[in-house]
């Protein structure tokens, strides 16, 4: 599977991209400043752990049918730079949040967000026929991310106040939705 847009595409895991993912997935990295750094960062061995169920399902060709996460390439240079993911929040009333990590700041402030999460948007309205909604999660903290939800046409719903701690202060977390008849792109 491959999804284009004009500086990105979204397409399958595959093995050279192990050792990219394994690189950004290590805690030091400035994009966990951003990427929910209110939960514990994986350890190195917790990476190793998904680093080999990664490849284990890229030998076997063992994707879902509706991905829950796919790299994020350089369309130029078919270099990985980041993923999409989602996640239920209640499967039973067709109810996903989704999200986006850019790992290299090279590639931050370019358009490369709103291309990644229109293209994943598209690709799960699209594929799975049922769902209703889709939602973003972030913090007050993660400006860019508030950004991007507001020009990608999510609807701010939810603010729960400090409810988020960062570097000893705390911060709101917020919810943004967007129901599949207001998806336009």
């Amino acid at each position: 599977m491959k999804l284009i847009h004009t500086q990105i595409s979204l397409r399958d895991w595959q093995m050279k991209d192990l050792e990219t993912e394994r690189f950004w997935q290590q805690p030091h990295h400035q994009w966990h400043l951003t990427d929910g750094p209110y939960y514990p960062k994986r350890t190195s061995d917790e990476v190793d752990t998904y680093i080999n169920r990664l490849s284990l399902k890229i030998q076997q060709t063992d994707f879902p049918t509706t991905r829950a996460h796919l790299p994020i390439v350089d369309l130029e240079t078919d270099k990985q730079i980041g993923r999409v993911s989602c996640y239920w929040e209640s499967i039973e009333t067709n109810w996903l949040c989704i999200g986006i990590s850019i790992y290299d700041p090279e590639y931050w402030n370019q358009g490369i967000g709103f291309e990644a999460l229109t293209l994943w948007c598209n690709y799960l309205f699209y594929s799975d026929l049922n769902l209703v909604r889709l939602d973003i999660r972030t913090w007050s903290g993660n400006y860019g991310m508030m950004r991007l939800a507001e020009k990608l046409g999510f609807t701010k719903e939810a603010v729960f106040r400090n409810a988020r701690i960062v570097n000893g202060l705390y911060y709101d977390s917020i919810g943004y939705g967007v129901l599949k008849e207001e998806w336009v792109k």
